[in-house]
């Protein structure tokens, strides 16, 4: 028998063994398929990439690891991603098998999940599958086709093939999801399903495709556990969705069908309310997995939806909340997360912020990545490992900002000799003040700066803080560096501001939201991005009037597709004045004077005016240290002005290569 590591001590119940069927686990923590990752082939085989991806995920150290959903169908149907795989066929084994393998010879549980999307579905086809003919909220979708009972009975029997096949292939169990609004959730839901036959109508007659769906499967496959995710919200009371006392009924539905555990989710895909985004305080919906432990006290309950925190989840065991915590995002940010925990490492975690990146690359059909994790979908690539250096150098990073400190910390781990340079007196950068400015969770992307602060100080890193890399104090220091990585960022661009009358006027929005300069109480912001948006939203919140001027036709350009939303919403609940195609063309005393696409102008009463856009790239050490030293390279804004994910994953890309 092992020692117990000391994190496996203090979190005794999360480390603790667990059942679902015949089958023990190691611990209490799920792998969550966390959607799918875009990774594979049009036509439905795995690749390499997702090999390597799989590989990693095995050695997570969970007890319970779930596959990525394969749909069932020949036709497609079911296919929600254009690079979603296949399970329909023999020929798609292989690569299961490889997959099934790597997780069992981890000492873990395999299940596969099986998804067929439904309303969201037939991506390659131009239609969906769903009961009844509701029509699409969301333009993207393709238009409904209804549902035959023969065509029902079919995709039973194809689910119950690929449970068989899933099985072949040497994973434990299956999974059936309804999360999101995919096929299960679409009969389930009273507002997709209208039919007037056995299959819709009342709760019982809407649950009857997934009872016959785990009875098909269940006999398909005797010996091996079933796990459906269903919904405890739909969120999707707008369009008449499901209560959920109607969702807790489906459940003791599912209960009585004999299905070996339930993973209980939050929302669909067109929920006119956020689930798992930065908005959502981790915990927020745990009283969805409590009432249905209470409901279902001998079903397996496995439960994770905004629950990043492993000590948070090992607090909702003890008190009988749910049996399993279901973890998915959080270890695509750090796939040591369990092993941190355990090592009583947790200070170490890169934490999964909520930006949803992996989802906003989804729903562009485009591979998922994280923001706080650069490897992701790059496993299967030897230049994006972490590996010692071949030849060990001095690397000055110059900006202590998310690309600098990313960069200093990689390069660090490779061996390299590292020193910050920084002109302010913290490590963070513009990260700060837009952090300070948050009205989602603050919190999560003040972490991103105490996990710099605290790497740096393992790895040995330098910090000069307070200390301003110019060309003076490079020609005094010429000869102690091998490399320099300009990260210094960017800046509002004053220049572009000077046609404006009255341009002496206006604040610098970077240094509002840093809190270095004091405003008024009717203020203008000039750029509805997302520094714009953040600091109008914050300061509107503090009592201002705020009015935002924005050149393109639309607010929230450069914000993340997944959150754009968030911030529209805010602007609409908090009452923003919002003038798009306008720019501003006199600062003074009484306000300022704004001209739209149409030449129209008006008179903005303000006492503030602060400027956040456009933005310019600080690019002058570039020039200045182009002769002074071997290796000279830049990233993040320092290049071109974007944000956190581009600052991260470049400085990653560069620290890994030096």
């Amino acid at each position: 028998m092992t020692t117990p590591r000391p994190g496996e001590l203090k979190l005794r119940n999360l480390f603790q063994t667990g059942r679902i069927g015949r089958f023990t686990s190691a611990n209490r923590i799920k792998y969550g398929a966390c959607c799918v990752s875009n990774y594979n082939t049009r036509d439905g085989f795995i690749t390499a990439r997702e090999l390597a991806r799989m590989r990693v995920i095995a050695r997570t150290g969970c007890g319970i690891i779930t596959n990525q959903g394969a749909y069932p169908d020949p036709l497609g149907e079911g296919k929600a991603y254009f690079r979603q795989v296949a399970i329909y066929d023999d020929k798609f084994l292989p690569q299961f098998e490889e997959i099934a393998r790597d997780i069992r010879d981890a000492g873990a549980i395999g299940i596969q999940q099986i998804l067929h999307a439904g309303r969201y579905g037939g991506i390659d086809l131009g239609y969906c599958v769903q009961p009844s003919d509701v029509p699409q909220t969301l333009p993207h979708f393709r238009p409904p086709r209804v549902l035959t009972k023969e065509e029902i009975r079919e995709m039973v029997r194809q689910h119950a093939d690929a449970a068989k096949r899933s099985i072949k292939a040497g994973f434990d169990g299956t999974e059936v999801t309804s999360f999101m609004g995919y096929l299960l959730a679409t009969f389930n839901s009273k507002f997709t399903n209208q039919r007037t036959d056995e299959y819709g109508g009342s709760l019982e007659n809407r649950g009857r495709f997934m009872r016959e769906l785990i009875d098909a499967i269940k006999q398909a496959t005797p010996e091996h556990p079933l796990i459906v995710r269903l919904n405890g919200a739909e969120l999707m009371d707008r369009w008449g969705g499901n209560t959920e006392d109607e969702c807790f009924e489906l459940m003791q539905q599912a209960a009585d069908c004999g299905v070996d555990m339930i993973s209980v989710t939050v929302g669909w895909q067109e929920a006119p309310d956020s689930s798992i985004g930065r908005d959502i305080q981790p915990g927020h919906w745990n009283y969805l997995a409590a009432r249905a432990k209470r409901l279902l006290p001998n079903v397996p309950i496995t439960f994770g939806v905004r629950l990043p925190d492993p000590r948070m989840a090992n607090q909702c065991i003890a008190d009988g909340e749910f049996d399993f915590w279901e973890v998915c995002r959080p270890l695509l940010a750090d796939p040591e997360l369990v092993h941190k925990a355990a090592e009583d490492r947790l200070d170490e975690v890169r934490r999964c912020i909520g930006s949803l990146n992996c989802l906003s690359r989804l729903f562009r059909d485009l591979p998922y990545t994280c923001t706080m994790n650069p490897a992701l979908g790059h496993e299967v690539e030897p230049e994006y490992h972490v590996t010692p250096a071949a030849v060990k150098k001095r690397v000055m990073v110059i900006g202590a900002g998310p690309a600098g400190m990313e960069c200093a910390i990689t390069a660090a781990k490779r061996g390299h000799q590292v020193t910050v340079f920084e002109k302010s007196d913290h490590v963070g950068g513009n990260l700060r003040g837009y952090a300070a400015r948050d009205l989602a969770r603050p919190d999560d992307l003040e972490s991103i700066v105490r996990h710099y602060e605290l790497m740096a100080r393992k790895l040995g890193v330098e910090l000069r803080l307070g200390t301003e890399a110019n060309a003076k104090l490079m020609r005094s220091i010429l000869h102690q560096y091998d490399v320099a990585v300009v990260a210094v960022g960017a800046r509002v661009d004053r220049e572009a501001l000077r046609g404006i009358e009255g341009h002496e006027r206006i604040l610098d929005g970077l240094a509002v939201a840093q809190g270095a300069v004091s405003v008024g109480s009717r203020i203008v912001v000039i750029g509805g991005g997302k520094v714009g948006l953040t600091l109008a939203e914050s300061l509107r919140k503090g009592g201002a009037e705020v009015t935002i001027v924005e050149a393109e036709k639309r607010i929230a350009g450069d914000v993340m597709p997944s959150f754009k939303w968030r911030h529209t919403a805010w602007v609409d609940e908090l009452e923003i004045t919002t003038l798009t195609l306008s720019r501003v063309t006199r600062v003074a005393d009484d306000g300022c004077t704004v001209v739209n696409a149409k030449g129209e102008t008006r008179l903005v009463p303000a006492d503030t005016v602060i400027a956040t856009a456009p933005r310019r790239s600080n690019q002058e050490l570039f020039h200045e240290f182009e002769w002074m030293i071997d290796e000279l390279h830049g990233c993040g804004d320092a290049l071109i002005p974007r944000g956190i994910d581009a600052a991260i994953h470049e400085g990653y890309r560069l620290g890994a290569r030096i």
